[in-house]
Formats: structure tokens, C-alpha cells, sequence
């Protein structure tokens, strides 16, 4: 596994050693072992996801105030623009954001600490996307930053006006969000 940095430290981008040949590929996608030394956490994931959504939805910023959750993001068919957000008052990248391409073709998966909003956006026709949480889904704790937030100018390589759910439409900017301290 090759762990590479982003603006923000903590926010890493992981590549895994691909063994392939012409039969197809062989990955290991998570290790925890490894993955403590590499990324220099130790973490313990209790939940995976899988979502599939179509070309330019986008989803987010989402991240819950309580139960905060650390995410491990892959993507096993498609591609997306995937996006971290310190939420975190005290950090000194509060307000700032990272993001990457994320796809099935290169396999890289990028590390979302607790303390930070998610989100992406669909690049292909389609997209699933798997990603592994540090803790339990609250939906009583669950917040959600708007994605067009002009304080964020998250840089969303945008066509058109993306597809959002009615609760993504009805986030709030970084100013007006509950954030962490």
C-alpha cells in the first residue's frame, strides 16, 4: 500500500499494490495492520456501505456531529470527484477541502477522518462506491454542509447543475453548520 498525501494531513489518498496478470487482478483493499503503520491510526471500521448512483449526482457534504465517523472510500465501478471538508474549529485547515478521482481503474481510495464532511460527485454513467465507517450510522446526529457552499469554493468539475436529494438541497453553509470544536 502507497499512502499519499493531501493539503490537509490527515486526509490521505491510498493506493494498494494491484497484482495483475491476464487473468485479472488480485488487491488486498484494507489491512488493518497495515494500515495503522501507514497511515499512522489506529482504527477499528463496524460498518461497510455500497451506493450506486448515475452521472452527476452528488452527494454530501454530509458528516455526523455525534458518533463522528472516520471513512474508508473506494470506488468498484465508475469514477467520482470525491471531496473532504474540515469541519474541525480548532484545526488549522478548518474550512479548507480536499479532493481526488476516485474510480474502478485506479483503485485508490481516500481516507476521510472523524471531524470532516463527505461528499462526491459522479463522473461516469454510473457509480458504486464502498466505504467503510468508523462508527455507527446515527441518523439523529447526522448533518449535512451545502455542497455550493461559497465560502468552501469546492472546485466540483460540474457539466451542469448536479442531481441532490431534497436533504442535500436543504443543507447549510460552514457558518450556519454545527461543526466540531
Amino acid at each position: 500500500m502507497n499512502v499519499l498525501p493531501t493539503e490537509i494531513p490527515e486526509v490521505v489518498v491510498i493506493e494498494p499494490r494491484v497484482f495483475e496478470d491476464s487473468r485479472g487482478f488480485f488487491f488486498e483493499s484494507f489491512n488493518e495492520r497495515v494500515f495503522s503503520d501507514k497511515v499512522g491510526q489506529v482504527t477499528h471500521f463496524v460498518q461497510d456501505n455500497h451506493s450506486r448512483s448515475c452521472h452527476n449526482v452528488l452527494r454530501g457534504l454530509h458528516y455526523q456531529i455525534q458518533q463522528a465517523q472516520g471513512k474508508l472510500v473506494r470506488v468498484i465501478l465508475g469514477t467520482i470527484f470525491d471531496v473532504a471538508v474540515d469541519i474541525r474549529k480548532s484545526s488549522p485547515t478548518f474550512g479548507q477541502w480536499v479532493g481526488c478521482l476516485l474510480s474502478a481503474e485506479n483503485r485508490k481510495q481516500l481516507w476521510v477522518p472523524p471531524g470532516f464532511a463527505h461528499g462526491f460527485l459522479v463522473m461516469s454513467d454510473t457509480a458504486e462506491v464502498l466505504y467503510k465507517t468508523t462508527d455507527y450510522y446515527a441518523p439523529q446526529h447526522e448533518r449535512c454542509i451545502l455542497w455550493d457552499d461559497p465560502s468552501l469554493a469546492i472546485a466540483w468539475p460540474l457539466e451542469s447543475p448536479p442531481i441532490l436529494s431534497a436533504k442535500d438541497q436543504a443543507g447549510k453553509t460552514l457558518a450556519e453548520a454545527e461543526v466540531f470544536a
